[in-house]
């Protein structure tokens, strides 16, 4: 069965978004002002921690990184952590519309 989690957060500015797209093949993407700066795909459930990177538009650009990790717990299985100019925060997941 296919399994949907989505986590935005607004930074400096700029939208942040992850979605997870689980089941036999796994898409995880990242979005930075609703374009897709970073792909990974795998065939089976996913393999966490995950590491995606990209950046934030501006002169310069400032990198940043997001983590997804699974959490243990079966209502929130996965977390993600957003990593910018040294300082961590944790993404919140999107509820369901």
């Amino acid at each position: 069965m296919r399994q949907r989690y989505s986590f935005h957060v607004d930074r400096a500015g700029h939208s942040i978004t992850v979605n997870v797209r689980s089941g036999r093949i796994t898409e995880t993407e990242l979005l930075v002002d609703g374009r897709e700066c970073a792909f990974h795909r795998v065939h089976s459930h996913g393999s966490y921690p995950l590491t995606l990177s990209g950046q934030l538009p501006g002169e310069p650009p400032q990198p940043l990184v997001v983590t997804l990790d699974r959490t243990g717990r079966a209502e929130h299985p996965l977390a993600c952590v957003l990593a910018v100019a040294g300082a961590e925060q944790p993404v919140p997941e999107r509820t369901a519309r």
